[in-house]
């Protein structure tokens, strides 16, 4: 499994032959103007919610590569009406696509489109496949839900938003990373806006101090598992 970063909470995720595009937020960063979005590919885009720093690319990318747009019922719904086709999901559901098995956990945050419409609840994401098992928080508050995780399945990696103000920070995602049973972190949700700006060198010795590996890369820097 291959992992991209592709700046903010934007990610791109080679696995069994498909490529998933996570929250993607790309053409107004302008800390990823090098990331080009015509020359993504994707088969599949995983919404966790509708703030315009999760979905502003998404139905760009959608009807450029005819990918398939997961989220839950009400998102999904939105882009439905824009001839994008796509599969709802709820907090707790299942289901096993070709690249793996999604579960969609639940998120402590808000939700709602530009316009301010509904847009459901919150979420993340857990991946199984036969090539590792993630976590994708989403945007989220640190929550005791995250300790069920373990209960379900054996993580790789867990990526968690670490920037504060908006998310959990760095001693929450420390605590986070304790809950799901994960001592490999890749942090995302920070150092796109002033609010969220991190200490890089302090958040990576803060997390060694607890014998945990925080991974910081660079906006199209990839990690496999």
């Amino acid at each position: 499994m291959k992992i991209t970063f592709l700046g903010h909470a934007s990610l791109a995720i080679e696995v069994n032959g498909k490529h998933l595009i996570i929250d993607p937020y790309i053409s107004a960063n302008e800390k990823a103007k090098h990331i080009k979005i015509k020359h993504l590919k994707a088969d599949y885009i995983l919404l966790t919610h509708a703030h315009l720093d999760h979905i502003l690319d998404a139905e760009h990318i959608a009807k450029n590569t005819n990918a398939l747009l997961i989220s839950n019922y009400e998102i999904v719904s939105h882009y439905e009406h824009l001839g994008i086709k796509g599969h709802p999901m709820n907090h707790g559901g299942s289901w096993q696509f070709d690249f793996g098995k999604l579960t969609m956990t639940s998120a402590i945050h808000s939700s709602s489109f530009k316009d301010g419409s509904y847009a459901g609840n919150p979420a993340g994401f857990i991946l199984e496949t036969n090539k590792g098992s993630i976590y994708i928080a989403g945007d989220t508050a640190l929550t005791m839900d995250m300790k069920l995780i373990p209960l379900q399945c054996k993580l790789d990696l867990a990526i968690l938003p670490i920037g504060d103000n908006f998310t959990m920070g760095i001693d929450s995602a420390i605590i986070a990373s304790d809950f799901v049973n994960c001592n490999k972190i890749l942090g995302y949700h920070y150092d796109t806006f002033g609010y969220i700006k991190i200490n890089h060198e302090e958040a990576k010795s803060k997390f060694s101090k607890k014998d945990k590996d925080l991974i910081l890369l660079k906006i199209g820097e990839s990690i496999s598992i």
